[in-house]
């Protein structure tokens, strides 16, 4: 795939204008977004990530188009499980829900900006050392495989903000105020700089970003070797992704199979990715096929896994709602949820 210096050009200077613009209307007015105003945003997003996958479709061929799709919608899904450490953390430091955009927002950029460095770093370690597919391949089985042990242990009632070693070495260096000053991050209180809960929860979001990266590199790789699509599926992954939090908001915890669709997906990644470099280094010579898994066939397997997995968790959650109802005293509760309480903070 041949993409001059100018459509990269191009390509960065309309992302870096409109995470500049929503940063400056998000910096000037903090708010929880209606579901009306999310659900225009995400999708005028995904909206315009079909629009470029058809114009990589006419301008490059369907091969491309193919792993530009396959990639967006991995990377895609992983972002929306992202959103549920997410929730985590903005629950457990109780963060008001009109600064929880902004705080959205600056995970989002510094996501970008992990991502961005592990997308460089990849494709040089691709282009000089073909073995570190074995790598990103078993690296990604690995994570196919504690996906699921995690989703065997997974006790709702023990779900708690993770901690990193980030989150300790601020607590310990600063000063911190237990009550939110806005978007404000840093604070000079009698004369001493001090920390806001707004920084430690950018900070959680940050490093949490980090850990996903690491997932996400290898995967999206494993679909396209081109750094041109590999860069465009993350960016409209992430964009728009902040809106969905607040639009599908409790349909997250009704996606109780996503991890294990996940896991699938990464599973078969991983395992295009080993085949791939045995082909390379002609180990699979024995094997049927040619050493790799055709685009179309990728594409299937995850828009098959993700609608399946989807289906599954509704099934499942409304299948729960249904047995909750019916346990006694079920009706007494549900008429004291539905009492009116106070209003949003």
């Amino acid at each position: 795939m041949d993409v001059h210096l100018y459509t990269w050009i191009c390509t960065v200077v309309v992302m870096i204008a409109v995470l500049g613009v929503d940063l400056f209307v998000i910096g000037r007015r903090p708010h929880e977004p209606s579901m009306k105003e999310a659900g225009i945003a995400v999708g005028i997003f995904v909206g315009l990530a079909i629009v470029f996958g058809l114009g990589v479709w006419a301008t490059s061929g369907p091969k491309y188009a193919g792993e530009f799709f396959a990639g967006w919608l991995t990377e895609y899904s992983l972002s929306i499980d992202n959103l549920f450490i997410f929730v985590i953390i903005m629950g457990a430091m109780k963060v008001p829900r009109h600064l929880q955009q902004f705080a959205l927002m600056v995970g989002i950029v510094l996501a970008l900006v992990f991502r961005g460095i592990f997308i460089a770093l990849g494709a040089a370690a691709i282009n000089r050392f073909t073995w570190v597919f074995f790598l990103f391949g078993g690296f990604l089985i690995y994570t196919a495989i504690k996906l699921v042990i995690d989703y065997r242990n997974h006790d709702d009632e023990s779900d708690e903000m993770p901690d990193n070693a980030m989150m300790r070495f601020a607590r310990r260096r600063f000063n911190a105020v237990d009550e939110y000053h806005g978007t404000t991050l840093t604070l000079r209180i009698d004369g001493k700089r001090v920390i806001t809960p707004m920084l430690m929860v950018i900070i959680a979001l940050g490093s949490t970003d980090l850990l996903f990266a690491l997932d996400s590199i290898p995967a999206i790789y494993g679909l396209t070797q081109e750094p041109y699509l590999v860069f465009t599926a993350n960016v409209f992954a992430l964009m728009g992704l902040r809106q969905l939090y607040f639009l599908i908001g409790g349909l997250l915890k009704r996606l109780v199979y996503l991890s294990l669709g996940l896991s699938v997906i990464l599973a078969f990644i991983g395992v295009k990715l080993v085949l791939h470099a045995l082909h390379h280094y002609h180990l699979a010579d024995w094997a049927p096929w040619d050493g790799e898994i055709p685009i179309w066939v990728s594409l299937t397997v995850i828009v098959v896994t993700l609608v399946v997995t989807t289906i599954a968790s509704l099934i499942k959650s409304r299948y729960d709602d249904d047995a909750a109802r019916q346990e006694p005293g079920a009706e007494e509760a549900d008429g004291r949820a539905t009492v009116p309480g106070p209003g949003r903070t």
